[in-house]
């Protein structure tokens, strides 16, 4: 099992997108084990985004994930990191593919409703950052009919 991080930014939940997506993340079979709604602080935002420092989309990326609160989710499933990021779609939702999150949804580049880790390895720092006190470790009533047991 993996645990992914998936981030509803300010612009999903402006748009009162929060339940549409989750529902959808949990319909593909991702289990929640954290979630927090909080607004980013610019120090948070910097260690988040530390990666894309110095880059022309920096200063306003920062500037939107603080301007109003976030949802951070903490999913967990096999191949969590793939499921979620195939789930949402290319990154600008003007090129993301129907059936995706972004390709539903999305309208813009500036703002893409949401981020995922990319990696295994980046959703160990990203949740470690968001969820600093630990996730919850449950099962499903239902995991013995969603998901492969190897």
């Amino acid at each position: 099992m993996d645990t992914t991080l998936i981030l509803f930014k300010p612009d999903a939940l402006h748009r009162g997108l929060a339940g549409r997506l989750l529902s959808r993340f949990e319909d593909k079979g991702l289990q929640i084990v954290g979630m927090r709604l909080l607004t980013l602080s610019q120090e948070m935002a910097a260690q988040h985004y530390a990666e894309h420092v110095g880059r022309p989309f920096y200063e306003g990326l920062v500037g939107f994930m603080t301007s109003s609160p976030i949802m951070a989710l903490a999913l967990r499933g096999p191949e969590a990191v793939t499921v979620a990021r195939a789930l949402m779609g290319k990154t600008f939702g003007i090129e993301a593919q129907p059936g995706t999150l972004r390709g539903d949804f999305g309208c813009s580049k500036s703002y893409n409703l949401l981020h995922g880790s990319d990696s295994p390895e980046s959703a160990a720092r990203e949740l470690a950052l968001f969820f600093p006190d630990g996730l919850e470790d449950w099962e499903p009533i239902q995991s013995p009919w969603l998901w492969d047991k190897e």
